[in-house]
């Protein structure tokens, strides 16, 4: 990937821009809604203060992940353009500037629903758009630290706008010697990851020394702490995944924020109280209790080639012992190979033309299943591929949601809706036994390649390659080239 250089803003900042040009179209909707909304506010009501306070807001459209050019250029604007550029500010603010469902095949996720044309006829009757604008995207812990963040890179990327990529060939380890050591050390000074060299107070600078090639410690604890915010193997190894990260360089970490504020910018500003959460680009879920948050535990979802859809759907039943009823795509493939004694020591059966994996801790549903209601038939439940929960990349299912320690997980949900005996006696009955949740819990199933973790932005390689579509319609460059995944092997869902 090419990096570039980042065009000043009123923020003395910019978005990267030196590949060649992207779409910039935004949402087909709000430009709609833009237009149709151009006379409902009314040109008289623009003055020069009110068109202040927008153009100020839109020169600070990058504390939102956001260009400002895509929403007003230049200064001679009249009323019926200024109202048009504030409506379609509030729609990306509000909104996001692109729509997910014209984006993926498959989004269920709910949206929020705020109504930015009486907004701003209200604001602008009131003589203060500014705060107005300042409400519209989520006011989340998470959105800010990712906003605080895009800044932080935007100004590195503003530091060296001519980043070079280290050139691939054999991974660099821990201690030996390499001519792309230099360019490594530059790279990771680049994005923040070692401090740049300062010259004693007083002191001109030393004449530059030859380049280094040795791969010192201070460079390998700098890649490793680059790993651990990419949730890679901290070993200090520069390959594959490790360098993908490096060469995105401080444009390429802005350029995540942005999209993931994007994505942010997409839900519901009031998603239910309680409800599962499950990043599939991290692997991660978390569980809130009446707005509280109670877990956050390991997952493992969909290969590259079994995508996990970003869905919301309710969870019904728990299902304690669950047989699996192998979906055709997965028993033509991989199942009809197998030979008669593998289907037996594996506890596989035929009903109604259909292989059934009948309860016990060879089934690949676990002991446990999450019941989904949902037309996609994706769930959460257990596996007894225990192992690939301590791996650092987890996409290794045909598309449904493994849960790490799903039995005790299931057990906590039961406790809290007042099912356990129910579940206990299903557990120890060793059938499958539906138990009805008093309440459905909502599951959010959503793609998030950069997040706040409660301490620090983290980001994620795109195992899906969803990134580069957000990014385009935003008007930022594209992504690196990640390795692919190694896939597991199993058959479980």
């Amino acid at each position: 990937m090419k990096n570039s250089k980042w065009i000043g803003t009123a923020l003395g900042l910019a978005l990267c821009a030196a590949l060649p040009a992207c779409s910039q179209g935004g949402n087909s909707s709000n430009q709609q809604s833009s237009n149709a909304a151009a006379s409902d506010t009314g040109q008289a009501q623009w003055n020069s203060k009110l068109e202040k306070q927008l153009r100020d807001a839109i020169a600070n459209a990058p504390a939102n992940g956001l260009k400002p050019d895509l929403f007003l250029k230049g200064n001679g604007q009249d009323g019926a353009a200024l109202t048009q550029a504030a409506l379609k500010y509030a729609e990306a603010l509000a909104h996001g500037y692109t729509d997910p469902t014209k984006l993926y095949d498959v989004y269920t996720i709910p949206r929020p629903s705020a109504d930015v044309r009486q907004g701003l006829q209200q604001a602008m009757q009131n003589g203060d758009i500014a705060s107005w604008f300042n409400s519209l995207p989520p006011q989340t812990d998470e959105y800010k630290a990712l906003s605080q963040a895009h800044i932080k890179y935007l100004k590195l990327a503003s530091q060296d706008p001519n980043f070079q990529p280290v050139a691939d060939g054999d991974p660099i380890k821990p201690g030996s010697h390499d001519k792309r050591v230099a360019a490594l050390a530059t790279a990771l000074t680049a994005m923040g990851y070692v401090a740049a060299p300062q010259p004693a107070k007083g002191k001109k600078a030393a004449p530059a020394a030859a380049p280094a090639t040795r791969y010192s410690p201070q460079l390998v604890a700098a890649v490793k702490r680059l790993q651990g915010d990419f949730g890679l193997k901290t070993d200090g190894i520069v390959g594959g995944n490790t360098l993908a990260a490096v060469n995105l360089g401080p444009g390429g970490l802005a350029r995540e924020c942005a999209i993931a504020m994007e994505r942010l910018r997409w839900l519901d500003r009031t998603p239910p109280q309680t409800r599962i959460d499950v990043n599939t680009a991290s692997t991660l879920l978390d569980y809130w209790r009446d707005g509280k948050h109670m877990d956050r535990r390991e997952v493992v979802a969909g290969e590259p080639d079994k995508q996990t859809p970003q869905i919301e759907a309710p969870i019904v039943n728990l299902v304690a012992n669950p047989t699996w009823t192998v979906p055709k795509s997965i028993a033509g493939d991989e199942i009809a190979t197998k030979s008669s004694s593998w289907l037996q020591a594996n506890n596989f059966v035929m009903k109604n033309g259909m292989y059934v994996q009948q309860p016990g801790p060879k089934n690949s549903l676990g002991l446990v299943k999450f019941d989904m209601d949902d037309k996609y038939a994706i769930y959460l439940h257990d596996t007894p591929a225990k192992a690939l929960f301590s791996l650092p990349d987890r996409h290794r299912s045909h598309g449904c949601v493994r849960v790490q320690d799903a039995v005790a997980f299931a057990t906590a949900i039961a406790t809290e809706e007042g099912v356990l005996d129910q579940f206990k006696k299903g557990m120890a009955s060793k059938q499958e036994t539906f138990v009805k949740l008093p309440q459905s819990i909502p599951v959010r199933l959503m793609y998030h390649t950069a997040f706040w973790d409660g301490s620090r932005v983290q980001f994620r390689p795109d195992v899906y390659s969803w990134d580069d579509n957000v990014a385009a319609a935003l008007g930022l460059v594209r992504g690196v080239k990640w390795m692919p995944v190694q896939q597991s092997g199993d058959i479980g869902p």
